[in-house]
Formats: structure tokens, C-alpha cells, sequence
């Protein structure tokens, strides 16, 4: 099996939390952790959205959460969110304040008249969700 190997030369032109991060993954530590957490089929990533205007990378603010629908990403309030559980599938979580915190979810879809403990979860294919403003 073959790892795919993405450059990360482009990485000049990100702000410097993000620079910090692309550097960060090359470290033994983080390759520990990295391998550890493999073991839990879990990974790392670096949260981040673009700049709506210029397709620019940005930060990822505390209080945004990136949405998966119907195959299409968005942003929204965090706390928009975290208020419809059932709805959500948290996938990456990031530490913050002191807690787990979930920074992205994909929007779920159930089998009519089921409940959520009966059928397996399917990702919503049919609607996109606006992106917060």
C-alpha cells in the first residue's frame, strides 16, 4: 500500500496559526499521537475556512462549527448547532476551554418513524445549509 504524499511547499501563504500546524504534523510527538490515535481510527486535522471573496484560509473562530450537508460544506454558529442533537454527527473535535468540543459535524438523516437507537445513521444528501454571515 502506497501513502499519498500532498506537498505542503504552498504552505508559505497561510496565517502563521496555520503555518505552525503544517509544521507541527512532521514532529515525532505529533507522529505519536498521530499513530495513537490511529488506533481509534481517529486523525488529526487543522481547522480552518475560507475567506468567502477571496478563497483565502482562515482560522477557524471558537464559535463556528463547519457543516457537512447534502455533500456541500458551510459554517455556522457553534451553538446553532450543538442545540440539535440527533440532527448532527460531531467529527472532529478540537480542545477548547478546557473540554472537548466538537469543530465540524455532518447532517444526519433517519428512516422515518425509527428511532435514532434502531436504524443506522445516513448522511442528509438532499438539502444544503446556509453559511453563517
Amino acid at each position: 500500500m502506497t501513502t499519498p504524499n500532498v506537498s505542503r511547499a504552498s504552505a508559505a501563504g497561510l496565517p502563521q496559526a496555520m503555518r505552525t500546524a503544517q509544521a507541527a504534523i512532521d514532529l515525532p510527538e505529533v507522529q505519536d499521537l498521530l499513530r495513537r490515535l490511529s488506533e481509534y481510527n481517529l486523525g488529526i486535522f487543522m481547522p480552518h475556512m475560507h475567506d468567502e471573496r477571496t478563497g483565502e484560509f482562515q482560522p477557524l473562530p471558537d464559535d463556528v462549527i463547519q457543516v457537512e450537508s447534502g455533500l456541500e460544506v458551510s459554517f455556522h454558529r457553534a451553538n446553532d448547532i450543538a442545540h440539535q442533537h440527533g440532527r448532527f454527527l460531531p467529527v472532529p473535535w478540537l480542545w477548547r476551554a478546557g473540554a472537548s468540543t466538537p469543530a465540524a459535524a455532518c447532517e444526519m438523516v433517519w428512516d422515518e418513524g425509527q428511532s435514532h437507537a434502531e436504524c443506522p445513521a445516513k448522511h442528509n444528501m438532499s438539502k444544503r445549509l446556509q453559511n453563517v454571515e
